[in-house]
């Protein structure tokens, strides 16, 4: 490809809505332009990158025995109120009707649309396991997009869903696409990438991962521990806390005025005591199911983990109003369990053990002093249902954990028969019965992932690709002051169909442009070995080379520059390749 010929723009001036590192270069660079928001167009380099992470996902699925399908965006109404989650998921789901008034949906995901093309398929134990995967488009209705391609409305993702007859069945299954998982995030050049354990969210099921990329600039919190393997999303991480006031006697109860002292910090400062020491409390809503206020209390320097809190509550919290205030006899900012009317209670695992804490009294202006959870609110039920903070301990080893930020670059589930139960997808097993197949889904999104590569593998000057998904694996620069058939341009265009036809995917940069713009133009392109003959060289019988991401430079032979560019891809693969060897065996804790 010669660089004339490209459509796209690249300019230094950074746009003023790029947070993100990645969204910066990917749109000076000329990969990506905005549509509207969360909606992209992509052009000729970011497409070509995106087609080489495509082939590599492509390549570790089918090698895990996965069977490439199509499924449509988009869908009947009557797919997802088969599942339920037609009423279950709000707006991020766009419905809408066919000129024939029929309700329809842009898919999301394709969990319906997979039960259903595999249950008309796989009627027999004989057809079990197996798995199907797709590229597909999807579109969800973020309410806040960021990032360029880190958070999207319409995305490309590769999802593969497998179906199986027993518990053991998927479990293995899980196991390879780990495997297969971890091969694909080194072979684009990340195998930094590690998986958490994560909530499964409006997915379903019990076990689910996420492929977290470490980085500072990512919006998932991660826990991780500084001395075993575990490691979690802050959704549902777990630790051990130190508790802190554990005094061997329980103190008579006490009430004290504590006027216009409404929040953790004024009733801190009032009485002289560590935050540790207060009783914090939270009031939710009753839920569908229980008609009950959910009170929930916890030590006073924690917060409370709703994601925790709502597979406790078994619903969704939502914070209370004052009708629900008042009809539990609460009194907002000198709240607690204490006396509550018609109210479930739930103390956190950080009040295990705490005694002769500062609680709410439920009358205005007053605290208790020397609450205890076990004698004051006997029915009080304990959970985990806090954030878990640094300084806590690792639920496993007891080593402190370390909190990380990160992005989310894959994910896999364990769905169970949430959807082919609802669905009602059977098979016939060897005796005649029929029984209802387990599922598991896996999901990688194309974009995201090529972003996130930018995101961590950049410098000054632009994206460092690895040579695995570069859009070009070699640039070749002629620095021709004169028209395009002078010597230093016939030279760089012979190189040129030399390095073609021995397939090197190459770009000539043939412009008639200073340097300055060439090499800059070069680095946001991010190709990984760059060629460049000048007058300079071209006397020496020689070009100049350099590797875009150590910066290492010299002069090699024209006769020697497609060998010498041949050698290097090569290497660069083998060490990938050695990478991806490295990683294949790590498995889901």
């Amino acid at each position: 490809m010669k660089i004339s010929e490209i459509l796209g723009k690249r300019y230094k001036e950074k746009p003023n809505d790029a947070k993100l590192k990645s969204h910066e270069l990917l749109l000076r660079g000329g990969y990506i332009r905005p549509v509207a928001s969360g909606i992209f167009s992509v052009l000729l380099p970011g497409r070509k990158i995106l087609q080489k992470i495509e082939n590599i996902v492509r390549q570790e699925i089918n090698n895990v025995g996965g069977q490439e399908v199509e499924m449509p965006l988009v869908q009947p109404k009557e797919l997802w109120q088969e599942s339920g989650r037609f009423e279950a998921i709000n707006e991020e789901l766009v419905r809408l009707k066919d000129r024939n008034e029929h309700d329809m949906v842009l898919a999301m995901t394709h969990e319906e649309a997979a039960v259903a093309l595999a249950r008309t398929e796989a009627t027999s134990y004989k057809d079990y396991p197996f798995s199907i995967y797709q590229f597909a488009k999807k579109f969800r209705d973020e309410a806040r997009p960021r990032g360029g391609l880190i958070r999207v409305r319409e995305f490309t993702m590769k999802d593969a869903y497998s179906f199986h007859r027993d518990q053991k069945s998927l479990n293995e299954t899980y196991a390879d696409y780990a495997k297969a998982y971890a091969r694909i995030f080194a072979r684009v050049g990340i195998p930094e990438v590690i998986s958490v354990k994560s909530d499964s969210g409006m997915m379903g099921g019990n076990v689910s991962h996420e492929y977290m990329l470490l980085t500072p600039s990512g919006e998932d919190t991660i826990i991780t521990c500084s001395n075993c393997s575990y490691r979690a999303n802050k959704e549902v991480a777990k630790a051990v806390i130190e508790h802190k006031n554990t005094d061997v006697d329980i103190l008579p109860l006490e009430k004290v005025h504590t006027p216009g002292t409404k929040t953790i910090e004024e009733v801190a400062k009032f009485l002289d005591v560590d935050a540790s020491k207060i009783i914090k409390t939270v009031v939710y809503k009753p839920t569908a199911h229980d008609d009950r206020t959910i009170i929930v209390m916890l030590r006073g320097d924690r917060e409370v983990n709703e994601n925790k809190l709502a597979k406790v509550i078994l619903s969704t919290p939502e914070f209370a109003d004052d009708s629900v205030f008042e009809a539990s006899n609460i009194i907002p900012g000198f709240a607690s369990g204490y006396k509550a009317r018609k109210a479930r209670i739930i103390a956190d695992e950080s009040l295990n053990n705490e005694r002769n804490l500062i609680a709410g009294a439920n009358e205005q202006d007053y605290h208790f002093k020397n609450f205890n959870i076990s004698r004051d609110i006997p029915d009080a039920e304990f959970f985990d249902v806090s954030i878990v903070q640094d300084g806590d301990r690792c639920p496993e080893c007891g080593a402190p954990i370390k909190i990380n930020r990160g992005i989310e670059v894959g994910n896999i589930f364990q769905l169970g028969d949430k959807y082919t139960k609802t669905m009602g997808m059977t098979y016939t097993n060897e005796n005649g019965a029929l029984q209802i197949p387990i599922m598991g889904c896996y999901g990688i999104g194309i974009g995201r992932l090529m972003a996130s590569v930018a995101e961590v593998k950049n410098d000054a000057r632009g994206p460092i690709w690895p040579i695995s998904i570069a859009p070009w694996e070699v640039s070749l620069t002629a620095l021709s002051p004169k028209a395009t058939d002078d010597a230093t341009a016939k030279s760089a265009q012979k190189i040129y169909d030399e390095m073609q036809r021995a397939g090197i995917d190459v770009l000539l940069d043939d412009r008639n442009t200073s340097a300055g713009e060439k090499f800059a133009d070069i680095d946001l392109l991010g190709i990984p070995l760059q060629f460049v003959i000048s007058q300079r060289t071209l006397e020496q019988g020689k070009a100049e080379w350099k590797v875009r991401a150590t910066g290492e430079k010299g002069l090699i032979e024209l006769d020697k520059v497609t060998s010498m560019a041949q050698e290097w891809i090569l290497k660069e693969k083998q060490k990938i390749s050695r990478d991806a060897d490295i990683v294949q065996n790590e498995s889901v804790e």
